[in-house]
């Protein structure tokens, strides 16, 4: 099997500085292993531009390293920006989010999360969301006590319950078995506050290259407010 990918990431029209961080920064591809990531930062000035860069730095290295498991690498992550913030009292309280694949010659995808950015997967023109979103509203509608159209507008409907960098971690990992045609999308919640699964999946399916594709996104969360960073990668899935 062989891989094909565009990337993006755009500041916004609100934000002056950008806090996520993507792994590999450039346009590519590869019959595999590959490993691609994306980060979205947080903290008070600078911090969640250094977390969500730390991040991705410790989990994509070493690149060739095909011992390591996605999930092993979300916790290198975790462990660099907890480490940063342990010996510089300026960025205490940073953190990231982290969606990785890692993408095998047969076709396997094996997955590893933490956070709200997000993996969706476009198979037979249809968009399936991949990952679990660790907000607090998420958990509220699991147990039932609000419903999706409520945690739209919940006032913590950003607050996170799980991150990478404040210590010991949960990471989500799975497996996928992926066939030609399909099409992966990573992405921060950049995206997803500003344009709804059915534009992107509209996008998604219009017949674009990767790299196109991935600033048809952007531009498409810009044109709706652009109130955050917003970062994609765009992988298809090609004989």
């Amino acid at each position: 099997m062989n891989y094909v990918w565009g990337t993006g990431t755009d500041t916004g029209k609100v934000r002056t500085g950008n806090e996520d961080f993507l792994y590999p920064t450039t346009s590519g591809r590869s019959s595999g292993p590959a490993v691609l990531m994306v980060a979205d930062g947080m903290g008070g000035a600078v911090a969640g531009e250094v977390a969500s860069r730390l991040a991705v730095e410790a989990a994509s290295e070493p690149e060739a390293g095909n011992s390591i498991e996605p999930s092993e690498r979300v916790l290198a992550g975790n462990e660099a920006v907890f480490e940063a913030s342990m010996q510089d009292p300026s960025l205490s309280g940073m953190g990231t989010t982290m969606t990785l694949v890692e993408l095998h010659p047969d076709g396997t995808a094996n997955f590893a999360h933490v956070g709200d950015s997000r993996a969706y997967l476009l198979r037979d023109d249809t968009l399936e969301l991949l990952t679990t979103d660790h907000t607090l509203v998420n958990s509220l509608i699991a147990l039932g006590k609000i419903t999706e159209e409520e945690a739209e507008h919940h006032p913590h409907r950003h607050l996170l319950t799980r991150v990478l960098g404040l210590g010991p971690v949960e990471v989500d990992a799975f497996s996928l078995q992926l066939r030609e045609g399909d099409r992966i999308l990573l992405c921060s919640d950049g995206l997803t506050t500003m344009v709804t699964d059915f534009t992107i999946e509209q996008i998604l399916k219009a017949g674009e290259g990767v790299e196109p594709t991935s600033w048809a996104l952007i531009e498409q969360a810009n044109m709706a407010g652009g109130v955050d960073n917003t970062t994609v990668v765009v992988i298809d899935v090609i004989a």
